[in-house]
């Protein structure tokens, strides 16, 4: 027998895109009679999820995956697309059943939108069938129904804080936001400091731990839970730090993949990971934002904030077509004397949605950062806590309680259009 295990009931609908999990180590060959349905498979590389899988595709039915598969061996999944008639199809999947190996799985893609054909496919152990036009997020869901097994540990939720330049406080940002989800939800959460030269998580919570983001990316190979249990330490209750060295005592260059191997182990252990992403743009901070769960773009008012933050968004959504644009949270919102770009203004720009404003209180935050201490450890009162709650909210997507109202944009609609002719 080779792929074909009896199941008596139809599968369940397939779950969003969105909502499903990284799809392991895994080959696909799909056989594809319209160029269409080829380039629609072919578009599925793109999303993060397929980002292990190794596909294929050819030109080809039902028939020419049964002559390739006579002489070779057959992947985890087999994809083809099939234009023969009801009566044709079951007896075609029993000729290629022949010669599957055990454990592999099968896809049909059909033009036919027949019930009766369905539940037989599914009967005779066919895994899916989907009829075309689909959607590549469909096909996606439908690959991870079948790979990803159920009663597995939950991989932690990743959210990465980028700033679009400079000094724009998007660690700061980050270190808050996770705080607050770690003491509302009473849920673990790790801060992966990912400034190596020059990251201040450590300092932002007063503490002096080891190298633990470098020696994590050091061993790479070698790293296991084990080893990176040792290097994790505790900033606060249920909040863990991976911190940077903050030394420039070596050249950090890292490979593309350099910070994968930590990300997958302290997703298997942790169900919130908080990476604080510097200002910088290389081969392994592009893997990282292409391969998280949301991305939250921190910058000022002002247009060097709006340019860059434009092209980070822009190229966000080219690497992740079939997630949810980046959010965008407005720091330092209302400084003394400074022209400001409205925040309607901004987040229509750069098309992202406006995620919060943190008003600007010199005193507040130089206190907090000087201290090691949170805005809510300084002061629980400031309205600046909504924000962070707020934020913490939608990154967990959990209900943290209503928070405060939101301050109100400066009315600076005209100065953008100045900047622009500037």
């Amino acid at each position: 027998m080779g792929v074909f295990s009896d199941s008596n009931e139809p599968q369940e609908p397939v779950a969003p895109a969105s909502g499903i999990r990284i799809i392991p180590r895994i080959t696909v060959q799909a056989f594809c009679e319209n160029s269409q349905t080829a380039q629609m498979i072919e578009s599925a590389l793109t999303d993060r999820r397929m980002s292990k899988v190794a596909l294929t595709t050819q030109n080809g039915s039902i028939q020419g995956a049964v002559e390739t598969y006579r002489s070779n061996p057959t992947p985890n999944l087999i994809i083809v697309e099939t234009m023969l008639s009801p009566e044709q199809i079951p007896q075609a999947l029993d000729e290629l059943a022949e010669f599957c190996d055990p454990g592999t799985q099968v896809i049909v893609l059909g033009h036919v939108n027949d019930v009766v054909l369905y539940r037989q496919l599914i009967r005779s152990g066919v895994a899916e069938y989907l009829v075309l036009p689909i959607e590549v997020g469909e096909l996606i869901s439908a690959i991870s129904e079948l790979f990803v097994a159920e009663g597995t540990p939950p991989i932690g939720r990743t959210i990465g804080f980028m700033p679009a330049k400079g000094g724009v406080g998007s660690s700061t940002i980050a270190h808050n936001s996770a705080w607050t989800a770690a003491q509302l939800l009473r849920q673990e959460v790790l801060i992966m400091d990912m400034d190596l030269p020059f990251g201040t998580a450590g300092l932002d919570f007063n503490q002096d731990p080891p190298n633990g983001v470098a020696d994590a990316v050091e061993a790479q190979e070698n790293l296991d839970e084990v080893m990176l249990d040792r290097l994790i330490s505790k900033a606060a209750s249920n909040v863990n730090l991976l911190a940077a060295p903050g030394t420039l005592d070596q050249v950090y260059d890292l490979p593309e993949d350099g910070y994968e191997r930590t990300i997958e182990l302290v997703q298997s252990t942790i169900p919130l990971v908080v990476l604080d992403i510097p200002h910088m743009w290389s081969s392994w901070v592009r893997r990282t934002l292409s391969s998280l769960d949301e991305v939250v773009i921190v910058a000022e008012p002002d247009l060097a904030s709006l340019r860059n933050a434009k092209s980070l968004a822009d190229t966000i959504r080219v690497m992740r077509p079939n997630d949810n644009a980046p959010l965008l949270v407005l720091n330092k919102v209302g400084v003394p004397k400074r022209p400001e770009i409205s925040a309607a203004e901004f987040s229509s720009a750069i098309d992202c949605e406006m995620l919060e404003q943190i008003a600007f209180d010199a005193a507040l935050f130089g206190t907090a950062a000087n201290n090691g201490q949170m805005i809510s450890e300084v002061s629980s009162v400031s309205k600046i806590n909504d924000a962070f709650r707020n934020i913490s909210a939608r990154i967990t997507g959990r209900d943290l309680g209503q928070g405060a109202a939101r301050p109100s944009p400066l009315d600076l609609s005209g100065l953008f259009k100045k900047l622009k002719k500037a």
